[in-house]
């Protein structure tokens, strides 16, 4: 962990990992004074896990205001145990659009909080793509033999206050779907008041520029914001582009500019994952590679663990560099529907330590794809891959969304 001193711009410092991340956000939390917003995807109370939830619950023991925001299909409804202990607490705690009787059956159900922050008092902010999940343990697939791959930012300044803000408008929001529900229809309107505040709040601070800025995907204001980034910075590189995504599937204009900017004498490197864990995420990114190595792309993939970054740094060494830490993958599930946040920092201390990282990960722990060994998969490879492409492009045809 580095931190970074921009005098009156934002202190940032670059976490690798829950090994990193837990203990940083920990000591936050103990700090706390006054109140804590908590957003995930995934809250898994297995081993360390449990430590931030611990870490929660103490806060709220003595006082501070923690609100918990966790997602219906990522986390869905707390263990008994811990609901109970939360309560208890004085944590408040909801769920980001509970599944109802259709399940993911229905297409607007696929809009999930998929964003990971958490603000301590107004002024630490902590963003990216780690869930509240041990490093060593899958729910999936159980105990890993290797941390899983994924980084984080903690940092102080206006971004913080931003983030606390949107974090506001959404609870508000939350809140008066409930009251809605339950007939509280006075108390709803003051809760949809209390976000336009909020909403108006997040604006305002959004005008600021400083060198790390926050962006947030949503399905109303920012519905393209992240990825329009992605593109604007891919298309000023000159010297060296490095994503490592977790997962994949760049839509026609990602992949055109990443194409054109191998074409022009930028190295671009990507490091994807390597290791199987879903069957769409894996399969159906693989018939985009073809276009991308045949152009001068070098793809590695990450094979130790599951890689669950969506991170990237461009030109780190010269005088515009760019780098992004976040909770977005390049696919349409990210660009299309769910919530995320990303930081962007114009830093060369900060994109040179990413950029430190991200090629150990390549050079130790990454496998080169190469254009004949993609080209001679086994014909049952290349059919799952296409099935699993023709899946999810049928589902942005449900979603009535294009990429």
């Amino acid at each position: 962990m580095s931190d970074t001193d921009w005098g009156d711009s934002p202190q940032i410092a670059l976490l690798q990992g829950a090994t990193e991340l837990f203990p940083a956000l920990i000591a936050a939390l103990d700090a706390a004074h006054t109140d804590v917003q908590f957003e995930t995807y995934l809250f898994d109370f297995t081993d360390t896990g449990a430590t931030v939830a611990q870490a929660l619950e103490r806060a709220a023991q003595r006082g501070v205001h923690v609100r918990v925001v966790v997602d219906g299909v990522g986390t869905g409804r707390l263990p008994p145990q811990w609901r109970l202990r939360f309560h208890q607490a004085g944590v408040r705690c909801l769920i980001f659009a509970p599944l109802g009787p259709l399940g993911l059956l229905w297409p607007k159900r696929w809009r999930r909080l998929h964003r990971k922050l958490c603000v301590v008092d107004g002024e630490t902010l902590f963003c990216g793509g780690i869930n509240v999940l041990d490093d060593f343990h899958d729910p999936n697939h159980g105990a890993l033999q290797a941390p899983r791959f994924d980084f984080a930012v903690q940092m102080t300044g206006d971004l913080a206050l931003q983030a606390s803000d949107t974090m506001e408008q959404l609870w508000q929001r939350m809140v008066a779907v409930r009251q809605i529900r339950h007939y509280q229809l006075p108390e709803a309107v003051r809760a949809l008041r209390a976000a336009q505040a909020a909403r108006r709040s997040a604006m305002l601070a959004a005008e600021q520029r400083p060198r790390a800025s926050l962006l947030l995907r949503d399905n109303v204001r920012h519905r393209a914001r992240i990825e329009k980034a992605y593109l604007r910075a891919i298309a000023a590189a000159r010297e060296e582009i490095i994503i490592a995504n977790a997962y994949f599937l760049p839509g026609r204009k990602l992949r055109r500019a990443l194409v054109l900017a191998a074409r022009r004498g930028v190295r671009v490197q990507l490091l994807l994952q390597g290791r199987y864990e879903y069957f769409l995420q894996y399969h159906a990114a693989r018939p985009v590679y073809g276009a991308l190595l045949a152009a001068g792309v070098e793809i590695h993939e990450y094979e130790p663990s599951f890689l669950h970054a969506k991170v990237a740094v461009i030109d780190a060494a010269s005088a515009h560099p760019w780098a992004t830490v976040g909770s977005s993958n390049l696919d349409p599930l990210s660009l299309l529907l769910a919530r995320e946040a990303n930081v962007v920092v114009e830093d060369s201390h900060f994109a040179l330590m990413l950029r430190q990282r991200l090629v150990h990960a390549m050079e130790h722990a990454g496998r080169v794809l190469d254009a004949e060994s993609y080209a001679q998969r086994p014909w049952r490879v290349r059919l799952l891959d296409r099935i699993a492409f023709a899946l999810v492009r049928a589902a942005l045809w449900l979603t009535g969304k294009k990429y």
